[in-house]
């Protein structure tokens, strides 16, 4: 009789299938959380620039990404589906939450947000001010709609759940990843209508890139964020007044007055140059802080910093000085700091350190 053994192959059969949980157990949650956006949007043809913002569902995005299930098991939200021209505080304080209440589960490993481009980089900033963990939270979106003939937002997807899962993301904040390039919250801005490579960030540089769901990172924000940072929205369900006005030539200062008069707390004024307007602006602005209004110049201008004292004299006129953040993220940090009782010098640190 010959004898056949089998331990051999039972061995190998039982090593595959260990394997194969293990992978699978190794494998990480991530959960996305839908706004809307160009990224779920839809035209009636594959060449048209026309489109709507927020057609498609988060499932249906998911199911049109190849492979992007075999990176994690994901799980997808609608928490609004709004072109992001449309983004509201109350949207922002929504996501925001959610996000914190699942931070805490230890289902959850890490967070992809989709959102439209248009005010991805403010969202971004908001979340990186107020959100409470270092899991990774990674935005999202695209350029061209999903029925376009060169759709990028699958691929931005792809990526997105690549730097998610990636535990080298953990701790740099919130990030951005678009066209292969993975932002930090802080520096980046959208710098073309309709370019593909439309966002950059041109003080700081990008933090790394993503390729097909492989990452190289450069460097760590050095701006505190997410666990690190001071403020609170437990409770919170409405942001003070603050709002941005754009100086230019022989700009009328009773905008400023306006701003006021309609019960502003605080006034972004996107400045020519270092941050600077005209006398007539310069002396409403400095009523308005006699007022108690907060008055932060930042500036128009794509790149550089607004130094404190540099052509205005901030001591004198009681002003508050943008440092790097533009006018769009100074009125998101000065409405968080106006939810409680501060110096102006205390307003003065937290743009030099968020």
């Amino acid at each position: 009789m010959i004898r056949h053994n089998k331990t051999p192959l039972a061995l190998a059969i039982l090593i595959t299938v260990v394997t194969c949980q293990y992978a699978v157990a190794q494998k990480k949650n991530i959960v996305i959380l839908a706004t809307g956006g160009t990224i779920a949007g839809a035209a009636a043809s594959g060449t048209q620039a026309a489109y709507t913002s927020g057609a498609v569902t988060i499932d249906a995005m998911i199911a049109a990404v190849p492979g992007i299930k075999d990176m994690a098991t994901i799980k997808g939200e609608q928490v609004s589906n709004v072109g992001s021209q449309d983004m509201s505080f109350e949207i922002m304080l929504k996501l925001a939450k959610r996000i914190n209440e699942l931070m805490k589960s230890s289902d959850v490993d890490g967070f992809v947000v989709t959102h439209g481009t248009d005010t991805m980089e403010e969202t971004a900033f908001f979340l990186n001010l107020v959100v409470k963990g270092d899991k990774p939270v990674v935005m999202v979106g695209s350029m061209r709609p999903s029925t376009a003939v060169s759709a990028d937002g699958p691929l931005n997807l792809y990526n997105a759940v690549g730097v998610a899962v990636d535990p080298n993301a953990k701790g740099r904040g919130v990030l951005v990843v678009m066209n292969d390039w993975i932002h930090a919250a802080h520096s980046l801005t959208k710098t073309s209508t309709t370019a593909i490579q439309t966002f950059m960030s041109p003080l700081r540089g990008v933090v790394g890139v993503a390729t097909y769901g492989k990452n190289d990172f450069y460097n760590t924000p050095q701006w505190k964020h997410t666990s690190g940072s001071e403020f609170d929205i437990n409770g919170v369900n409405k942001l003070p007044r603050v709002d941005i006005i754009f100086a230019c030539a022989d700009m009328p200062a009773d905008l400023i007055d306006a701003s006021v008069a309609n019960g502003a707390k605080g006034i972004v004024i996107a400045g020519v140059g270092n941050g600077n307007m005209n006398k007539a602006s310069l002396d409403a602005a400095a009523n308005a802080a006699k007022k108690g209004v907060i008055v932060v110049r930042s500036t128009r201008v794509a790149t550089g910093s607004v130094g404190r004292n540099v052509e205005v004299n901030d001591d004198e006129l009681g002003f508050i000085a943008s440092d790097e953040l533009n006018p769009q993220k100074a009125r998101l940090l000065l409405s968080l700091a106006l939810l409680k009782q501060r110096s102006k010098s205390d307003i003065q640190n937290l743009f030099t350190t968020y």
